[in-house]
Order: C-alpha cells, then sequence, then structure tokens
C-alpha cells in the first residue's frame, strides 16, 4: 500500500548558517552600531540565546532572523517565539526554542484534519512521525493538500513517500 510520513525536522547546519548570517548583518547594520548584542544557538538543547539592549532592538533582530532562515529554506514556524523576553540588569534576554519533532498534541491535530476530511487514508501517530496509508497515491497527494492549506502552526516536512 501507498505511504509517506509527516515530520517536522530542522537541518541544524543549515540553521546554523542563518544565525551566522543573521549575526554578520546585524555587525554590519547602522542602527546596530556600538550596542550589545549577542545571539548564541545552543545545537544541543536547539534554543536560540539573544541578548540585546533593548526590546526594540530584540524586534529588529527577530525579523532579521525569520527573515535570513526563510532566506535558507527554512520555515519560519520553527522558531517558538511565545516565551516573553526578560530584563537582565542592562539587557533584554529572551531564549528562542527550535521546534523540532512533532508533539502528541500536534500530530493528534494533524490526525483529526486528516480523518475529518473524508479522505480514504489511515493516519498512525509513531513517536513523532505522523504516517499516513492510503490505496491511492492520488489519495496521498490530496493529504499533502489538506495539511498545508491546514497551517497548523508547525512547519511540515513530507518524506518516503512509497508506492
Amino acid at each position: 500500500m501507498p505511504s509517506f510520513d509527516i515530520v517536522s525536522k530542522v537541518d541544524t547546519q543549515t540553521l546554523d548558517n542563518a544565525v551566522n548570517t543573521v549575526k554578520k548583518e546585524i555587525t554590519n547594520r547602522f542602527d546596530f552600531k556600538d550596542s550589545h548584542v549577542n545571539m548564541e544557538l545552543n545545537k544541543k538543547d536547539l534554543a536560540l540565546n539573544v541578548e540585546v539592549e533593548s526590546e526594540m532592538k530584540l524586534t529588529q533582530v527577530i525579523d532579521v532572523l525569520i527573515s535570513r532562515t526563510m532566506r535558507q529554506g527554512l520555515d519560519a514556524n520553527i522558531y517558538d517565539l511565545s516565551k516573553e523576553p526578560y530584563q537582565s540588569g542592562k539587557v533584554v534576554k529572551k531564549e528562542i526554542p527550535v521546534r523540532n519533532g512533532i508533539k502528541q498534541e500536534d500530530a493528534k491535530k494533524i490526525v483529526k484534519l486528516i480523518k475529518d476530511s473524508g479522505i480514504k487514508v489511515q493516519a498512525a501517530i509513531m513517536d513523532d512521525i505522523v504516517r499516513v496509508t492510503g490505496k491511492k497515491i492520488d489519495d496521498l497527494q490530496e493529504v499533502i493538500q489538506k495539511t498545508k492549506e491546514a497551517n497548523l502552526g508547525i512547519p511540515l516536512q513530507y518524506i518516503n513517500m512509497k508506492s
């Protein structure tokens, strides 16, 4: 039976390249001249630690980060921007976790979306992967279209298409 997997993986090397590009751009920008900006990617925990002088500059850094990430071919939804920045002395710090893998509740949303669509396929959750199987490849391609249109707030990739 034809099948494919829905995953949410981040290429750490591409992410590292995007962060380095952001660092380089910020050091060259006039509005950041003589200001404290520190950006650190923790590859082990997949989290980005940003340290700047003010919340306004933090917003600018995040805007540059998202645009450079998208230019590197990554989805802008890989960053979990829900955590609030906090003041630490003279600087504002923010930890930005990078989403890697599909969480259980997100996987359940994907499976519910597939079942509610009425397409004749089966969806099964396997750790941080959702495997979709069906009798026709056209049905599988329709599922891919439905999940792309749903805008679930997480970056999704479709791999291991087998017929």
